[in-house]
């Protein structure tokens, strides 16, 4: 069972390699936890850094170092935390992977493999080569290592506002949502938020598991995972997370009004977690702090301008 400890740990594991992200309030009882300005542009160096490192302590970080499959910001993060660490990563991406994310692997010094059209079919060429070298896997979000360390934001953001009731957080494969709320089980409720055209969370609790879905619209590059994870799952039942669905044109008016309103540059499967608030999908209580994690800025910007 993946629970607090492992978030806790891994918070002290990552101490001095990551940002300690701001937090902003933007509204009575409104927080937004800035972690959109982290390494590598999102919440994933913080998994990336626990799994790598916990591997090295453990005697298990091979001399061929690391390999990993992404849609980009997973990816980005694993290549950063190889070369902070002096360990070679190669990442597997599909090729509808956007340029930007690309680009950044590129120079960074990983080792990048186009393959596919999904991210379902960058993993499994990323998985046949883990098996042909020995090389440490960084799966994007459902190890335990990669999990834990994805939920030192929570312990940040709760330490950093006094508390909050409700923290609302955008879901792909599900491992920031299981990060966080592992780490804030039993003092806050986490709800988390998905494109209607990627509803890996929404459909696996209505099934009872893990189930495959369709990846699809404006989110795909961010939130493109086809099915949740396993420990998600887990950890979104146990601890009782709530799941809502947003259009891709509510997360399109959120993520324009993050740059109009504040001048924040997000993803667009960022913007969905402030977009339940901003059409009402979550409508806060009287007196209910509420934070919103702001997890990706990996984004071609253009389209703000205006």
């Amino acid at each position: 069972m993946f629970t607090g400890s492992e978030v806790e740990a891994a918070a002290a594991r990552i101490a001095g390699h990551i940002r300690t992200t701001p937090v902003m309030a933007a509204g009575p009882g409104l927080f937004m936890k800035l972690e959109h300005v982290q390494h590598t542009g999102s919440f994933k160096a913080r998994g990336a850094f626990n799994r790598i490192l916990a591997a090295r302590e453990d005697g298990e970080l091979p001399e061929n170092g690391v390999i990993a499959a992404s849609g980009g910001n997973a990816g980005v993060a694993v290549a950063h935390a190889a070369v902070a660490l002096g360990v070679p990563a190669e990442v597997y991406v599909p090729e509808t992977a956007p340029e930007v994310k690309v680009r950044k692997l590129t120079a960074l010094g990983a080792t990048v493999r186009r393959v596919g059209r999904i991210y379902g079919d960058a993993y499994e060429a990323a998985i046949k080569r883990v098996a042909d070298t020995g090389a440490l896997f960084c799966h994007a979000y459902d190890q335990p290592e990669i999990c834990a360390g994805q939920g030192t934001v929570g312990l940040e953001l709760l330490a950093q506002t006094g508390g909050v009731d409700t923290i609302l957080i955008a879901v792909g494969g599900g491992g920031l949502m299981a990060g966080v709320a592992a780490a804030v089980e039993g003092r806050a409720k986490v709800v988390g938020v998905e494109p209607e055209r990627i509803p890996t969370l929404n459909r696996a609790l209505e099934a009872g598991g893990p189930v495959d879905v369709e990846v699809g619209g404006t989110s795909a590059d961010s939130l493109g995972a086809t099915r949740l994870g396993d420990i998600a799952f887990e950890v979104a039942v146990r601890t009782g997370v709530e799941s809502l669905l947003v259009t891709d044109a509510d997360i399109a008016r959120a993520r324009r009004a993050l740059w109009d309103d504040h001048r924040l540059v997000v993803e667009h499967g960022t913007a969905a977690a402030l977009a339940a608030l901003a059409t009402g999908a979550y409508r806060p209580r009287p007196g209910e702090r509420v934070a919103v994690i702001l997890c990706g800025a990996n984004t071609d910007p253009s389209d703000l301008a205006g």
